[in-house]
């Protein structure tokens, strides 16, 4: 079967601690980009909840399956007839004190048709500013491809963005989705750098999606949401602020370049 070429969007949010707050801002933003024509659209990493602590995400996680923001999910892929990917939302662990992070592929019928549980976990420590994910999630094991009408979606979530081998051994994909809530610190200093990267390397389309602004918390998250072409070119972007990234994926343009500059055929590793 032949891919289809699809217009994808990623949606930039500012999350705080209420759910139902939460999806609403994220079916509003929906709704504007499939009225630009989206077919594919990308939430960012925790898009329903961010707390005044890591515990609030625990305490809102869900068994997969079922669940408010599951159930909504579906409801809004099969409302409108799109693939939604969650960026990650909080699953239930197999230890009572911790959650999975977790990706969720939904078809246009609204059937959850991929899980990926995030893989690397997040720790950093510089002046005041600390984080380890260690000490609440629980981290997944296997890696995700997603089958699509528009090709092969490759998953993975924040931290992972900085194991360029996760992404190899995915290869080829036509399309890396990276949704996140990358701190400002380190998002200022690496994040456009190394998503342009990792397009670069396995020529294919990046869309990345972050949290972007100052949330309830007091914490900054970056943004800077980006749609990357497999040749590193930047073909939409939002620095701050809840809104909608937007770009077309072309398969012409993919054979393009692999035919120009045939480096994944020359892999000896």
């Amino acid at each position: 079967m032949s891919k289809q070429n699809c217009r994808m969007a990623a949606i930039q949010m500012v999350s705080g601690p209420r759910v139902v707050d939460n999806l609403a801002v994220a079916g509003g933003l929906i709704a504007d980009a499939v009225a630009q024509g989206a077919q594919l659209v990308v939430l960012p990493e925790y898009f329903p909840v961010i707390g005044a602590v890591d515990a609030d995400r625990v305490k809102a996680r869900e068994d997969f399956g079922r669940g408010p923001v599951q159930d909504w999910l579906a409801a809004t892929a099969q409302a409108h007839g799109i693939w939604i990917f969650a960026g990650s939302i909080p699953l239930t662990a197999s230890v009572p004190d911790k959650m999975r992070n977790s990706s969720l592929a939904y078809n246009p019928s609204g059937e959850c048709v991929a899980r990926y549980d995030k893989v690397h976990l997040f720790g950093f420590r510089k002046g005041d500013e600390s984080y380890d994910e260690a000490a609440f999630i629980e981290p997944g094991k296997d890696l995700t491809v997603v089958a699509t009408p528009f090709g092969r979606v490759a998953l993975s979530i924040c931290y992972d963005l900085r194991f360029p081998e996760l992404y190899r051994a995915l290869a080829p994909v036509d399309l890396i989705l990276v949704p996140a809530a990358f701190t400002d610190t380190t998002g200022r200093a690496h994040w456009e750098i190394l998503l342009r990267a990792r397009a670069i390397e396995n020529q294919c389309y990046l869309l990345a999606v972050g949290q972007g602004g100052r949330h309830e918390n007091g914490r900054m998250t970056h943004g800077n949401s980006m749609i990357v072409d497999p040749w590193g070119e930047i073909l939409d972007r939002k620095l701050k602020g809840p809104g909608v990234v937007i770009a077309d994926l072309d398969h012409a343009r993919i054979a393009e370049i692999r035919e120009s500059l045939p480096a994944l055929a020359h892999r000896k590793l």
